[in-house]
């Protein structure tokens, strides 16, 4: 049957090393139905390779195959990690925990981690139900724990799970573990390697107490305790868009004083299929229509949405003509530094030694707030784990007020090593009481802030260029920024490149090259190049390292003299945005 699909040799291959190897019968079940269907496109998708197993962990859509999310490969990867732990802790006995999301399959791929390394001789401290990623971070610190394993594929579509690898400091593991696992794993070539009966008394089930302690945690972060009293009836929508926010986002805003708090019922159960919604991603309008349409009902103050995982989130104002509109990353981001600027300054809490950190391509704005309130900006690599890193790098010597990107992930306090919904939730919902205190809505707060420190803008433009020529056409794309950089962009010239591949940084007016400090700090080698003007644009050039797309990232900015020019400035920063990018031809 296989002969007459004229499927590839390496496709071949696979289908037979899982019909002949040690699967399960419901397994090779499905496999020969995919066969006797004919299917030859699914087969292939799902064999044709093995599903890549990166530095931060894979992702894949779920099903049978090499390349799919399933047991057996959920398996190879946790025997490569059980492997490596066992190789590098010699000293004392292993600990692991693990958490995962609501999506389909979630909770069986816990517990095979789980059996696989119980029967590797590692302890595992598992969470009975459901729970967010950032409190899988600070349960892996707070336990001691050496390791720690989220299943989650994030904010994709629904057919897709994930498995993400954490090392024990709470962040998503970095050099050299990250390299060195992903060896164990690719070493994993057959499934009889793989340690799949369980030893039931080395798992052990977790819950209650961590949740309290995860609140307590995120309860700490709160900057002005009296003012949240005097603003309890404070209008919030929240969607947990059918994730495990629901679990901790409504204690989080009630341990705050929050009553009026108001949940979107459509949303509210774990749901795997995410029923109504097309991608279960807060960044989307489409994912946060009903939340909107409910704070319109309500006349809210404040919507707020979590992914599945609870890592990200992602918010909505009503503007002056009493429409509710999102907020980008960015502008989040901004609106939560500058009101911990504002409030650390207040309290008289800044000394000298205080940090944020984003990341390279998130809003410039960011580093100018730091910089007039006498606070250092630290700007890594993209990835939360190289903010983690920093955070690391300076614990005893800088304390870490807060940072983010650009990606709606944001963190406060250092607590958590990783994106924190749920104490992003309860900072955007603080920061709300505080501008309701003061007599103004949350859009005055943002225009106070653009017309304090300049109206910053910055645009997205993303470039799939699909299969081996696609990948080439993007490699020659960075090949000729870097070889022939822009000399102006809208008019302004470029006067600095900052190249990541090389970690050189370019002065075009006096010539001069000089090194990038590299190896700590989030900063390494990285395909990434970024170009500066007179005038404060920025643009950024940085291939995907898990999709076959280029992204550009083009940051502008400009003064706001009041909140009445608002949409003008905005209309204005947008046209210059799409100047640049007709301008370069990225489109």
């Amino acid at each position: 049957m296989l002969k007459n699909l004229n499927l590839e040799k390496t496709v071949e291959k696979n289908i037979k090393t899982w019909l002949n190897g040690r699967y399960d019968e419901e397994t090779k079940d499905a496999v020969r139905k995919l066969i006797d269907e004919g299917n030859s496109t699914q087969l292939t998708d799902s064999f044709y390779r093995n599903l890549e197993f990166g530095t931060g962990g894979m992702r894949g859509e779920i099903g049978v195959g090499s390349n799919r999310m399933n047991k057996y490969t959920v398996g190879a990867a946790t025997q490569g990690l059980a492997n490596y732990l066992n190789k590098v802790v010699t000293d004392e006995p292993i600990k692991v925990a693990i958490a995962y999301d609501s999506r389909n399959f979630s909770p069986e791929f816990a517990q095979t981690a789980a059996d696989i390394l119980s029967a590797n001789g590692i302890a595992v401290y598992l969470y009975k139900e459901l729970r967010p990623t950032p409190q899988l971070s600070f349960t892996v610190r707070e336990l001691g724990c050496h390791s720690g394993i989220v299943i989650t594929a994030s904010h994709n579509p629904r057919e897709y799970n994930g498995y993400k690898v954490y090392w024990n400091d709470g962040s998503q593991v970095v050099a050299p573990h990250d390299k060195n696992i992903v060896e164990e794993v690719n070493a994993i070539t057959n499934v009889k390697n793989i340690k799949f009966k369980g030893v039931k008394k080395r798992i052990k089930m977790i819950g209650e107490v961590l949740d309290k302690k995860y609140l307590k945690a995120v309860k700490s972060i709160a900057v002005s305790p009296r003012m949240l009293k005097k603003q309890s009836d404070l209008k919030i929508v929240f969607s947990p868009i059918h994730g495990t926010g629901i679990t901790m986002v409504p204690p989080a805003l009630a341990q705050l004083g929050f009553t009026n708090v108001t949940i979107v019922k459509e949303q509210a159960n774990p749901d795997g299929n995410f029923s109504t919604v097309v991608y279960p991603n807060p960044e989307e309008k489409e994912a946060m229509t009903l939340a909107m349409n409910k704070a319109k009902e309500i006349d809210a103050d404040l919507v707020i949405a979590t992914d599945p995982d609870a890592d990200r989130v992602g918010m909505a104002v009503k503007n002056p003509k009493g429409e509710w509109q999102l907020l980008n990353g960015n502008q989040a981001a901004s609106l939560i530094i500058y009101y911990l600027l504002k409030s650390w300054k207040k309290a008289k809490k800044l000394t000298g030694k205080e940090f944020v950190c984003k990341t390279i391509v998130t809003t410039d704005l960011i580093d100018a707030m730091a910089e007039k309130s006498g606070v250092k900006c630290y700007n890594t690599l993209t990835g939360f784990k190289y903010i983690a890193q920093v955070i690391r790098e300076l614990e005893g010597q800088e304390t870490f007020i807060g940072g983010g990107e650009e990606s709606y992930g944001y963190l406060i306090g250092d607590k958590v090593r990783d994106k924190d919904a749920i104490a992003s939730c309860a900072m955007i919902a603080e920061l709300t009481a505080y501008a309701k205190q003061n007599g103004i809505s949350l859009f005055d707060f943002l225009a106070d802030m653009y017309k304090q420190y300049g109206f910053y803008y910055e645009g997205l433009v993303s470039v799939t260029r699909k299969g081996k020529t696609g990948a080439e056409e993007i490699q020659q794309m960075m090949a000729d920024f870097r070889a022939n950089p822009p000399a102006t962009l809208a008019g302004s010239k470029v006067i600095r490149m900052d190249d990541y591949g090389q970690l050189t940084r370019t002065d075009f007016k006096t010539k001069e090259t000089v090194s990038i400090p590299s190896g700590k700090l989030g900063i390494e080698s990285s395909n990434v190049l970024q170009f500066f003007t007179a005038d404060g644009t920025k643009f950024t050039c940085r291939p995907s390292g898990t999709e076959p797309k280029i992204k550009f990232y083009i940051g502008v900015k400009s003064k706001l003299k009041n909140k009445e020019d608002f949409d003008a400035t905005l209309e204005q920063l947008k046209d210059k945005v799409a100047d640049i990018a007709k301008e370069l031809k990225l489109n």
